[in-house]
């Protein structure tokens, strides 16, 4: 009896941590989409001399469930993820061409409450242009990957 009031009280324990882990695994796609993002955008103006807008793919934010990806936009870029995803993926450009910002909008937990990733490169003038997607971009440093929302912390590039 008291075997399984212990084994209870550590499953207790550990379903709990399980779901949060798996919460920041599938949160790590968007990061790391974006990472890749940035990269074809910045070869993308290499050879163009300016980046490139994408509209949100998929069109519709996942949920807990994944969603196929399917995008003309980035398909220009050159950029696709490998498989369905969690997040929905846009970029918007600068009027001058010379900045722009991606994010990932998902709600990998399912609560109708979506997370907001993004990335902001600057333009000429130091302006960070707005997302398409609802990112607070006020929330966004130039060059870093973080949330856009200033409570949660940042991956720097």
């Amino acid at each position: 009896m008291i075997v399984v009031a212990i084994v209870g009280l550590l499953a207790g324990m550990a379903i709990p941590n399980f779901v949060r882990f798996q919460l920041k695994s599938k949160t790590s796609e968007a990061k790391i989409n974006l990472s890749a993002i940035r990269v074809v955008e910045e070869s993308y103006n290499a050879e163009w001399g300016t980046y490139a807008s994408a509209a949100p793919a998929p069109a519709v934010v996942p949920g807990r469930n994944k969603a196929a990806f399917a995008s003309l936009d980035f398909d220009e870029l050159g950029w696709a993820p490998v498989g369905d995803v969690f997040f929905a993926y846009s970029v918007a450009v600068s009027a001058d061409g010379a900045g722009f910002t991606a994010e990932a909008v998902g709600d990998v937990d399912g609560d109708l409450v979506p997370q907001r990733w993004g990335y902001a490169k600057a333009d000429r003038s130091g302006a960070i242009v707005a997302g398409v997607q609802g990112c607070n971009v006020a929330a966004l440093s130039p060059d870093v990957i973080g949330p856009c929302d200033p409570l949660y912390g940042q991956s720097f590039y």
